[in-house]
């Protein structure tokens, strides 16, 4: 027998309540670690870096975001991340999440509707699949978990504020389509994607739900399922 509502949301609470009491542990150890062995430290987030590639940015130098760890911003952006977590409904195998969106027009749609055009594209072309990126909670914003030479956004207080954010990415040509998530934060908490994450779709159904950003965002992993689901022309399927 399930649990009523009021269980469900006291349920709910109590693991928001370890959870917490996890993250300021783990920042609390994290903090007197950097403070005692600051060299051991850095080097261990810079070895978790070097995975993402952010290390090796030449934007931004080690200064610019390793000292930002275990600050009370990284407590209360982690402790989001983690609380996020709880609505995630996205599941191998499962149906994937019809959430809603908003193109850049300000227009709103679901995310179904792009794999509409990969049913389309996959009759014509049996190698290409269709993409999409759905911009979120800006994961580090000037007033929040910030770092040191990093693009200037504020926190999201309205829809126009994410979209004003998503046209700074768009300027970036990112080859494909790019919507906003609402401001309801739907699409971030149901795919549990904050503050990055990959997915593969396939008639609607989840076959790739990647591991959570920054250290184990892996591209990698996706260009191996595409391979298997629609090799493009003379490839070779590694066995």
């Amino acid at each position: 027998m399930g649990l009523s509502r009021p269980w469900l949301w006291l349920w709910l609470w109590l693991k928001r309540l370890v959870i917490f009491l996890q993250v300021a542990l783990e920042v609390a150890v994290g903090k007197v670690l950097m403070t005692l062995f600051p060299e051991r430290v850095k080097q261990n987030i810079l070895a978790m870096g070097q995975k993402t590639g952010m290390a090796r940015n030449p934007r931004f130098t080690p200064d610019n975001w390793v000292p930002t760890f275990f600050s009370i911003q990284y407590f209360w952006f982690v402790l989001k991340v983690r609380w996020q977590r709880l609505e995630d409904r996205a599941e191998f195998g499962g149906l994937a999440p019809n959430c809603t969106v908003v193109r850049l027009s300000g227009q709103k749609c679901n995310i179904w509707d792009f794999i509409q055009g990969f049913k389309r594209l996959v009759d014509d072309f049996a190698s290409t699949a269709d993409f999409l990126i759905i911009y979120i909670e800006e994961a580090h914003a000037t007033d929040g978990w910030a770092f040191k030479n990093n693009v200037d956004i504020r926190q999201h207080r309205s829809l126009q504020d994410r979209l004003r954010a998503a046209h700074l990415l768009l300027a970036r040509s990112p080859q494909c389509p790019v919507v906003v998530d609402t401001m309801q934060n739907q699409s971030s908490q149901l795919y549990a994607a904050l503050p990055e994450r990959l997915y593969v779709v396939q008639e609607g159904r989840i076959c790739y739900k990647g591991k959570p950003g920054p250290w184990n965002y892996n591209p990698e992993e996706v260009r191996a399922v595409l391979e298997k689901l629609c090799p493009p022309p003379g490839h070779t399927p590694q066995l």
